[in-house]
């Protein structure tokens, strides 16, 4: 278990959540409040994800939070593109979360790939020990 406070993923999904949240309410009113709840949705999954994952019993676990994480980041990307191409978010406001969220998901998928490594790592390490004491024998 691990403090998810001091990840740099976590904090940068949570302020992405918070910009998200912002940015939905000055969304038209036009805007069915579903396509709305279901960004807002996603966006909390980023986080809750991570969350969930640094309270995982094992590595493994902890990496599959991550995938689901990088899949609702790949989602709320999605989400955010339908809003713009559909006329209901400018630009100027999509660009810079669009940002945030490809960075989001970079993070997220580094820190994957790296909880796997180490796990495969420990893995290895306890292979050679067992094979160390059958020799022994």
């Amino acid at each position: 278990m691990q403090d998810f406070r001091r990840l740099r993923v976590w904090q940068s999904a949570h302020e992405l959540l918070l910009a998200i949240k912002e940015v939905v309410q000055s969304l038209p009113k036009t805007v069915p409040s579903d396509s709305k709840s279901q960004l807002i949705r996603a966006a909390d999954s980023i986080v809750s994800n991570i969350v969930e994952g640094c309270g995982a019993a094992t590595r493994r676990e902890f990496a599959r939070y991550l995938d689901i994480s990088i899949k609702s980041a790949s989602e709320v990307d999605y989400r955010l593109q339908l809003l713009r191409d559909e006329g209901n978010l400018r630009y100027e406001a999509w660009q810079p979360l669009s940002e945030r969220v490809i960075r989001v998901r970079k993070m997220a998928f580094r820190l994957r790939s790296s909880v796997i490594a180490a796990d495969e790592a420990d893995q290895n390490q306890r292979a050679k020990n067992r094979n160390v004491r059958t020799d022994n024998r």
